[in-house]
Order: structure tokens, then sequence, then C-alpha cells
């Protein structure tokens, strides 16, 4: 056999064992001294009550890196750099063995980023090639940048597909004839339906419709006047993200098959997010009531028998590494430090979530 059929052999023994319709939100903001000169994210603030009476009665502060972190459970990798290859390559090997085959990477504009991070678009060219090498995609995950807009939204997914759009590690689905590129876009409720109209409808003012930026596009669906919101928007589809069940009507798994129904009916794309559970505690420690139980898997288990049920056709995790609200599946080790224990999947292994996912990727239409 030939080298270069060798490589190919390989390369689609590699890739046909991952569902590229389950997809991970995966978030690259983690910094540490050892390659970035200091902490970032895992020495998140307790962040204070909206309400000053509230506010308080808990305490406020930072946390204290290595052993003190932002988060209720304690990585295996340790408080790790997002931005360190040997991580994101360990990273995409841990994506690999869980069967998923797209993760979809939070990310903000050039020299933008959230309040508790530093910029890092600078970090996708790294990620696209580690997930590329274990047959992963990536699809971007639009955070609510500086003065989002339908415009901005045009000018930044240009920008998007002039840098990254080459990159055979970028994730594209089928439609008709054409393989789109896909955006997930959080809090897009928070951005007037008319405004997102003016890019993603065909007549809109700054239109990628039929342009060579042109994608798939998925809203944030919450509550029942989402529906209207993304409709008016003209949005492809429409996802839920939170991992705390009964949190949001999008969130609840009770309500998926009528949202799946209405999806149908409107030719939308309905991406249902399920999660091994929820706790945020160490970052909003007044915040108790939406924390949701793994139950040893058992929480997870039954989010991904809700999402079948509902009969959809990709589905998304919350999350492979949301550290600081407790949905990762990322690998977890025991740790205890003074004054605080850190749960963990005990007695299951730090891979657990990883292995459980894997025996549901089949189930999903590949």
């Amino acid at each position: 056999m030939q080298a270069e059929e060798k490589k190919a052999e390989v390369e689609s023994s590699k890739d046909s064992a991952l569902n590229y319709n389950v997809h991970l939100f995966y978030y690259p903001w983690y910094g540490n001294p050892e390659t970035d000169g200091r902490y970032v994210h895992w020495n998140h603030q307790n962040l204070p009550h909206w309400r000053k009476e509230e506010m308080r009665k808990w305490p406020l502060g930072v946390h204290v890196p290595p052993d003190d972190i932002g988060a209720n459970f304690y990585p295996a990798l340790g408080p790790y750099s997002s931005a360190d290859p040997d991580i994101v390559d360990k990273h995409m090997a841990q994506v690999q063995s869980s069967g998923a085959g797209v993760i979809v990477v939070s990310w903000y504009p050039p020299g933008q980023a959230d309040e508790n991070g530093k910029p890092f678009d600078s970090l996708i060219p790294l990620i696209l090639d580690k997930a590329d090498k274990h047959g992963v995609k990536v699809a971007i995950h639009i955070e609510p940048y500086k003065n989002r807009s339908g415009e901005t939204l045009k000018q930044h997914v240009k920008y998007v597909v002039n840098t990254y759009g080459k990159h055979p590690g970028l994730y594209r689905r089928q439609v008709g004839g054409r393989h789109l590129p896909v955006f997930y876009i959080y809090d897009s409720y928070q951005v007037d339906s008319a405004s997102w109209a003016q890019a993603l409808k065909p007549e809109g003012r700054h239109s990628l419709r039929g342009t060579d930026y042109d994608g798939i596009f998925l809203g944030l669906y919450l509550n029942n006047e989402d529906e209207h919101r993304l409709l008016t928007a003209g949005f492809d589809g429409f996802y839920t993200y939170f991992a705390a069940n009964g949190f949001t009507r999008g969130s609840s798994w009770s309500n998926w098959k009528a949202i799946a129904d209405f999806a149908r009916k409107n030719q939308l794309l309905f991406v249902p997010s399920v999660g091994p559970g929820y706790v945020d505690t160490r970052v909003r420690p007044w915040n108790a009531l939406t924390t949701r139980k793994r139950l040893q898997g058992q929480y997870f288990r039954q989010a991904l028998q809700s999402a079948l049920d509902a009969k959809v056709g990709v589905v998304s995790v919350t999350s492979f590494n949301e550290w600081h609200e407790g949905t990762q599946i990322e690998a977890a080790v025991p740790k205890t430090i003074s004054g605080f224990k850190y749960e963990d999947y005990a007695p299951r292994n730090p891979d657990f979530y990883l292995h459980m996912l894997k025996e549901y990727v089949d189930k999903f239409a590949k």
C-alpha cells in the first residue's frame, strides 16, 4: 500500500468513530503563570448577588490557585493554560475518546475578552490544528462582545471565514449543495431581532445569505418568547445551552419534544443542550438553588435519553470544560484543601463522563 493510501485509511478510521452531530462546548480562557505569566480564570472572583441585602450575606474576594480555584471540581490536568499545546492536544484526545465530533469554541473578536479573562482569538489556529489531528471539528461560539449587532456580526463572520475558513478542522454542515460553517450565538436575545435580521435575512442591509460568508446560525432559546425572536431574526436554528434542568423552558427536558415539534414546523435546527449536572457555588456562593447533583451519572444519562426521545438531529453538551459552573465532562480528580473538599466523580474514574457520552454517541444519527 502506498504511503498516501495508508494515510487516507488512517484518517478515515480516525474520523469514522466520531459523531459530528454531537457537539461539546469548549472554553479556551484558562491561563497559568508557566505559560501566560499569571493565572487566568482559575482565580475567578466570587460574584456579588445583584440585590444589596443578599450581597452582604456572602463572601467576596478571589480564589488563589493552584490549590484554591474557582470551581467545585478539580481538573485532572491541574489549573492548566489553554495556550499550552500539550494541554490542547490532551483535550482533543479526551474529546476523541468521547466520540463527539465537534467542539464549539467560545470566541470573542480579536482584542476582546470576557471580564475575567484576556483575548484568546489567537489560540484558534492551535485549537484547529490539534482538533484536526484527532479528527475533531471546530465550530465558533460567539459570545456577547461589545457592540454586537447584525452589522458587526457580518464583520466578524467575514473575519472568521477569511482567517480560518480554509482550515480542514473548521466544522461545516451541508445545506443543499453548499457546506456552511456553523455559528452558535450566545445570549442572542440581548440583541434586537431586527438587528440580527439585517445580517441573517436575505433582504437585510448587511445580509450574509447567498454570499461566501453564509453559514448556519444558531440562536439561544430560553423561553416561549424566543420562538418569535428567532423566527423574526432569521436564525437557522437554536440551542438551549443551560445544563440545569428546569432553569429555563428550553433547558427543561420535559419540553424538548414540544420544542422539537416547533422547530420541525418552522424548518429550524433544534440542538438541545445536555449536561452532567450543575454547581457554581465557588463563584456564585448564593446560587445553591440552581445546583443539579450528578447522581453518579444518572442526571447525565437522563438528559441524553431525553434528547434521544425528542428525536433531534444534533445534540450539544454543556460542557467539556466550563469548570466554574461544574458542567464539565473533562477528567476530574479528588482533592481536599484547608476548609474545602472538591467534588469528584467517585466511585467512578476521572474520565467517567467521557465514557458515558461514548455509550450514547452511536445512538444519535451520524
